[in-house]
């Protein structure tokens, strides 16, 4: 009987240790792989293809209001910057694996059809904050339209632009990514967690378990390398973002 007792706390103490694990998260999707591209819709089906918890997107307001899915606010080799560009003009852009730059409606529309991936949305910082606020509100209603609001986590640096989603989404998970406030602050201001980079969690690691005894929960990223992946593993954050998500899954033992 003592044997058969001390069986089940090993195997309660093994799960407990599983559910512990981070998961993962494509960083702009999976485009680290043949055929995909950073922000692409094909990016989205890789990462959804190989079961990873959340594919990450970037989100810009354009000089018409409009939104559409890409990272860097200049894109390389043209003089098209995202906010101060129409939606038209950016759209017209090709991707290296072939496709043009998204719309967030077509990309919501494919996020929708594939409910086993969670969608992790980032609003980049714009000009002034009302035109945040504005971005804010259209981000909203498109995941109302595709009744996303449920499967989507919202990140950004501006801490006015997490203030602004929580205000229309109080309910959903908002995390700040600057790196400058400590778990205490993230707490007082109502939000779900910090997402910090890779070098703000190696110089304040303290932050992890203060944002748990807070009931917070901790992403970290851009976690490409094996030593940092397993570093973080260990220290035990809630989620890893990384360009190289089989990689990590292969760690953790999903593959």
């Amino acid at each position: 009987m003592k044997k058969l007792s001390l069986l089940f706390i090993l195997l309660a103490i093994g799960a407990g240790t599983a559910l512990a694990q981070p998961k993962v998260i494509a960083h702009r999707g999976y485009w680290e792989t043949p055929g995909s591209a950073q922000n692409s819709l094909t990016a989205f089906i890789k990462a959804d293809s190989i079961g990873v918890f959340g594919s990450e997107i970037d989100v810009w307001l354009t000089a018409d209001d409009r939104l559409i899915v890409n990272h860097d606010r200049v894109f390389k080799g043209t003089d098209i910057d995202m906010e101060r560009s129409t939606q038209r003009e950016i759209c017209n852009i090709v991707l290296p694996n072939g496709e043009n730059i998204p719309t967030l409606d077509a990309y919501l529309r494919l996020v929708a059809s594939k409910p086993n991936t969670r969608l992790i949305l980032e609003m980049k910082s714009l000009s002034d904050l009302n035109r945040e606020g504005l971005a804010a509100e259209k981000i909203v209603k498109s995941l109302r339209k595709y009744g996303l609001v449920e499967r989507t986590d919202i990140i950004a640096f501006s801490l006015n632009a997490c203030l602004a989603f929580k205000k229309l989404l109080p309910d959903s998970k908002i995390y700040y990514l600057d790196g400058d406030l400590a778990p205490k602050k993230i707490k007082k201001l109502g939000l779900a967690g910090i997402d910090y980079s890779v070098k703000v969690l190696r110089k304040h690691p303290e932050w992890v378990e203060q944002a748990h005894k807070l009931g917070l929960e901790v992403n970290v990223w851009t976690v490409d390398e094996e030593e940092d992946m397993r570093y973080f593993i260990d220290l035990g954050v809630d989620y890893i973002t990384t360009n190289f998500p089989e990689q990590l899954q292969q760690l953790l033992g999903q593959k």
